[in-house]
């Protein structure tokens, strides 16, 4: 495996979901050394371990630059302190939040119970995850429209403000710009047909990279999705929808989170009045539930986001895998 001086010796739990997977290093004092070197290492599908991300399960009180986050909420004794594939810093996810909180409760580091609730810190604030059987629901905070400088159209009153070239499609597609609190831009295709041609190169792949007019200042994700319809189910108008991701610092992921909240809303934002507030989003690794309220974009308001999280295996970095066990 290429060298990762940093981690070498200590343990990683692999885990997913919805096949969007993560590398867990267990470190409450933040006494690892990691470089985004080390991240990049152990992250690769060839010569590391295999991983969309990294993240350190660290005590909010022992990361730097986090005590006035922890004073003003003291019962978000543990930080998801993130990091892409490719070692750059990121907000939060959703599928990492899910797998963080299972990874405290089978670490003994929490007790998170049938029913039972946590509430942890991220970069993009604080989130409390509730278990529910195998599935797992996370409060993803409020969603917030934010077309870039230059923005091509009014987003509130035209549905989009980017213009977006995507290899394999023709023309320039619309897409609406949704922090949550990642960077996203959703694109809506004509149908499943145009999602299975699209070509997602280009951040992290060789060939022709993904454009955007305006430019995003701080890069994006890409999610394109087509909507399947609406049905009714326990009483719920639900929305459904096929999606696939290009997540900024990765490349193309079997799911995302935040991803799949951004959807949910830009959907929510399309159909207008009466629109569903219930949707179940089908990415390559799974099924997604989103919960967007009445209003996405409303003080106090919150996005939910349901899905499963699953331990797949511990390594240790230099040495045999744990208990024979080595992620895939």
């Amino acid at each position: 495996m290429t060298t990762a001086p940093g981690l070498t010796g200590h343990e990683l739990i692999k885990g997913h979901g919805t096949e969007n997977d993560f590398l867990m290093l267990v470190d409450p004092e933040r006494r690892v050394p990691v470089s985004a070197a080390d991240v990049t290492a152990v992250c690769d599908r060839r010569a590391g371990f295999g991983a969309d991300g990294l993240v350190r399960v660290v005590r909010t009180a022992a990361l730097p630059g986090a005590q006035a986050f922890h004073e003003a909420v003291p019962e978000a004794e543990w930080f998801m302190d993130y990091y892409n594939a490719d070692g750059s810093v990121a907000e939060m996810c959703g599928n990492a939040s899910r797998l963080f909180a299972a990874v405290l409760d089978a670490e003994g580091l929490a007790d998170v119970g049938e029913g039972g609730s946590i509430t942890i810190g991220t970069r993009g604030g604080a989130r409390t995850v509730t278990r529910v059987g195998d599935l797992w629901t996370v409060d993803m905070g409020p969603a917030r429209l934010s077309p870039p400088d230059g923005a091509l159209a009014d987003a509130e009153a035209e549905g989009w403000d980017t213009a977006v070239v995507v290899p394999g499609l023709e023309g320039e597609r619309a897409g609406l710009s949704i922090v949550m609190p990642n960077p996203h831009t959703v694109v809506a295709l004509g149908g499943e047909e145009e999602l299975d041609a699209a070509v997602f190169t280009g951040l992290t792949d060789s060939g022709a990279p993904v454009v955007y007019e305006p430019e995003p200042p701080e890069g994006t994700n890409l999610e394109l999705v087509v909507p399947l319809g609406e049905d009714d189910a326990a009483g719920e108008q639900v929305g459904w929808a096929r999606v696939r991701i290009l997540e900024r610092g990765v490349g193309e992921t079997r799911s995302c989170g935040t991803g799949c909240c951004a959807v949910a809303v830009a959907l929510h934002v399309w159909a207008g009045d009466g629109a569903p507030e219930e949707y179940l989003l089908r990415v390559p690794g799974g099924e997604i539930g989103v919960h967007v309220g009445a209003d996405p974009f409303a003080e106090g308001a919150t996005v939910l986001l349901t899905g499963p999280a699953e331990i797949t295996g511990r390594v240790t970095v230099g040495g045999p895998s744990s208990a024979g066990t080595r992620p895939s």
